[in-house]
């Protein structure tokens, strides 16, 4: 279901990828990359449109935010975060259609991972998720913004997911909505229903290997973190 993720370059250079985005306030997070097994619940760089911040703006940008979406009408006392939520009916749903019709966003990546189901009694399997071309590709996700009682407004988001592709589903049920690049500026849009988006990408185009289970704990890897390993 999507999470956990990993980049494998600095920020400039994962930023030097998307040139269609302004840079934005992004740079408290320089040290924080190459990050090799990211977790929900942490900040990362994703890119939203300049209409998601202000009515009438078109520049997209990258900004900050936490993985970790949260409807900004819901109290403290029952706050709910989701990494990830189906795309299935997501333009009608209660709580996340609104975010989905103006607050779509991007989230720029070089792969991701997941844990393939086995016979009861055997440990998962992590497995690492790239494209074959080794380039970061974005995937796609809604963002809100949620006040703390305290006065902090915190910019969030959710990765969307859908049915898997043939390679996917070899592992899993579920894989992450991945966005050609010239479906990018249609995804920021402001069209309240792009649904024609969300699908499995291409197989052909991805790769997919085994990772040493040292994933499941270790949650500041290095580049071993997504070395291939041999399944016995």
């Amino acid at each position: 279901m999507c999470r956990r993720i990993f980049v494998d370059s600095s920020l400039d250079e994962l930023i030097g990828h998307f040139t269609f985005a302004d840079r934005g306030e992004v740079d408290g997070l320089d040290d924080r990359f190459p990050r090799y097994n990211g977790y929900p619940k942490e900040v990362y760089p994703i890119i939203i449109s300049g209409s998601a911040q202000k009515p009438g703006a078109s520049a997209s940008t990258f900004v900050m935010a936490v993985w970790d979406f949260t409807p900004s009408w819901m109290k403290p006392s029952r706050r709910r975060p989701s990494a990830n939520l189906p795309c299935e009916g997501i333009a009608v749903n209660a709580k996340f259609g609104l975010a989905y019709q103006a607050r779509r966003c991007l989230i720029p990546v070089n792969g991701f991972f997941e844990w393939e189901t086995l016979e009861t009694g055997r440990r998962s399997q992590p497995y690492a998720i790239a494209m074959k071309d080794g380039l970061p590709f974005a995937l796609a996700g809604i963002s809100e913004i949620w006040s703390h009682p305290s006065g902090i407004d915190i910019l969030n988001f959710a990765v969307l997911t859908c049915a898997p592709n043939e390679m996917m589903a070899t592992i899993h049920d579920r894989m992450p909505v991945i966005l050609h690049r010239n479906d990018y500026a249609r995804w920021l849009s402001t069209e309240p229903d792009p649904a024609d988006l969300m699908k499995p990408f291409p197989a052909a185009l991805m790769s997919q290997w085994p990772v040493a289970r040292r994933l499941n704990n270790d949650k500041r890897g290095g580049p071993e973190t997504i070395a291939a390993i041999e399944v016995v």
